[in-house]
């Protein structure tokens, strides 16, 4: 399947994405890339959608399953006087490609869009269903939520999540929640704070009634997880002025079956507790909203709640994605992803059928010289053809 001539493909390819910048709300040129690229393999049904996500594949010539493989092409920002690569240029250097994105997550983008494009070549589609590789923006900022315009317009059978995982097969991940809670005060003269209420005194209250609280554990994905990330009062700077308002966000890491208001639950009756406890005490408990700019114009926002997911070792489409890497000559461990993806929505939210299979080392992404090992880049093009060839002779 990877002769040289198509494994200098994908590497040609993985540097054609790196080489575009892509910051999230900016992935118009990376998209043009890969609608390039695309149209190379006469991809079928090349669509752009409202928030800048590029879907194409190829359908064979008889009905069958739809299989969705997705990954994600925003990347985070870059301090380029910290790099000593050029963080766009896909430069090769001892087995490796360097660049932002190449781990998270291009590398796997320019895997899956070749992989089936040499599928598409191979059986001239004489075969029964559709293969579509979905390439979504703004995953940085939002886990799933654009993902969501591709379910409801492709309806997968199946969904495949490139995000790194070293060739490993992963079946699940917690969800994660952005939990914020406020007090409200009454400000006044810090020189008189007794004509006031101090709303950090109140969050302080609250911040200790939260951490009595334990998460549920789940036997596969271990602990839910409860953390307080960041805390603000107004004003800010307080200039003479006892605070009038306090803001704490909380980091919820999220198992299967938990729902928004399960999870938020515990929250709701610790400030229905302190407010019984005390008259002047004023709190409300919600989740994040996201709000961002898309580089098609179009605004993209919701919840920061994002489902977790599991699927059986035993499942039907495990056996046949592990069956399908094993024939590409790998013996991959069955893990969990330990982070956030797509997943959330097309498993946690979807319903969909889920694994998670890409190449690269997760605590390469993010990175200062974020790069890929080529042999996890054209392993990882094997490791997509083989799966589709098992999924489609089934």
């Amino acid at each position: 399947m990877l002769s040289a001539t198509r494994i200098e493909e994908v590497i040609k390819n993985c540097q054609a994405l790196i080489q575009q910048k892509s910051y999230s709300g900016q992935e118009g040129d990376v998209v043009n890339a890969i609608k390039i690229m695309m149209q190379h393999y006469q991809f079928d049904d090349i669509h752009v959608d409202k928030y800048g996500n590029i879907v194409g594949g190829i359908v064979g010539n008889q009905p069958g399953k739809t299989l969705v493989l997705d990954g994600h092409i925003d990347t985070v920002p870059v301090n380029e006087e910290k790099w000593t690569r050029n963080p766009y240029g896909g430069d090769i250097d001892d087995g490796k490609i360097y660049g932002r994105g190449t781990t998270d997550m291009k590398g796997a983008v320019a895997a899956m869009i070749s992989a089936v494009g040499f599928f598409g070549q191979d059986t001239q589609r004489n075969f029964a269903g559709k293969i579509y590789v979905a390439c979504i923006v703004h995953e940085e900022c939002f886990e799933g939520i654009a993902a969501r315009l591709v379910s409801e317009r492709y309806q997968p059978d199946y969904v495949i999540i490139g995000e790194a995982s070293e060739l490993n097969l992963k079946i699940g991940q917690r969800g994660r929640a952005e939990i914020v809670v406020e007090t409200f005060g009454k400000p006044a003269h810090s020189a008189n704070p007794q004509a006031g209420i101090n709303a950090v005194y109140k969050m302080a209250q609250l911040i200790d009634k939260i951490r009595t609280i334990t998460p549920p554990t789940h036997p596969v994905l271990g602990p839910g997880i409860l953390e307080l990330t960041d805390i603000k009062s107004s004003p800010y700077p307080g200039a003479s002025v006892v605070p009038d308002y306090c803001r704490a966000t909380y980091d919820r890491r999220l198992l299967v079956g938990e729902t928004k208001e399960s999870v938020i639950a515990p929250l709701e009756n610790a400030l229905a507790e302190l407010t019984a406890q005390d008259p002047q005490f004023k709190a409300r408990v919600s989740y994040a909203v996201g709000k961002e700019s898309c580089y098609t114009g179009a605004t993209i926002e919701g919840e920061r709640f994002f489902p977790g997911w599991v699927y059986d070792e035993s499942d039907e489409f495990v056996q046949a994605a592990l069956a399908g890497v094993r024939e590409a000559g790998f013996s991959p461990t069955i893990t969990q992803y330990s982070f956030c993806t797509n997943g959330s929505h097309y498993a946690g939210e979807a319903g969909i059928k889920t694994i998670g299979f890409g190449p690269s080392r997760e605590n390469l992404a993010h990175t200062i010289d974020e790069y890929i090992e080529i042999d996890q880049l054209t392993g990882s093009a094997r490791g997509y053809y083989s799966i589709i060839q098992t999924l489609y002779r089934r």
